[in-house]
């Protein structure tokens, strides 16, 4: 399994599951500052049509290409659908953000294949590896 920081140094496209458009939050600043250091943001997001200058799609399922990342900003218990959609997609790896556990998503994510990682948050773990997809 690959670590955090080589999940984010491997990826270019990140889906970012519950992504919000309330400047407000973690789930519109986190992915927005990762777009802002290059990596392609796909917002999944059910009640939104654009965010971040992206396309939004209800599920991850209607992503018409593939992803290297799928990033949640769900509650714990929604986790597990999505590790499941992100399975069924064929995502490599799946993060949960800051603040997010769940031993059946990890159980799920391990049985598919994918790498995993839980309680971390992207713009923390670009920072310290000083990883950035521009130039």
């Amino acid at each position: 399994m690959r670590t955090a920081q080589q999940i984010l140094a491997d990826s270019a496209v990140i889906a970012v599951v519950g992504a919000s458009r309330d400047p407000g939050k973690a789930a519109h600043g986190v992915p927005l500052q990762m777009q802002q250091y290059g990596w392609r943001i796909i917002p999944v997001n059910p009640t939104v049509d654009e965010l971040f200058g992206e396309r939004a799609y209800a599920t991850l399922a209607d992503i018409p290409h593939p992803v290297d990342l799928v990033d949640v900003f769900r509650p714990a218990a929604d986790a597990v659908q999505v590790v499941r959609d992100a399975a069924a997609i064929g995502a490599p790896a799946v993060w949960l953000q800051l603040g997010i556990v769940s031993a059946e998503a990890r159980r799920i994510a391990e049985e598919a294949g994918m790498d995993y990682v839980e309680d971390r948050c992207l713009i923390v773990e670009r920072a310290a590896a000083g990883l950035t997809r521009l130039g």
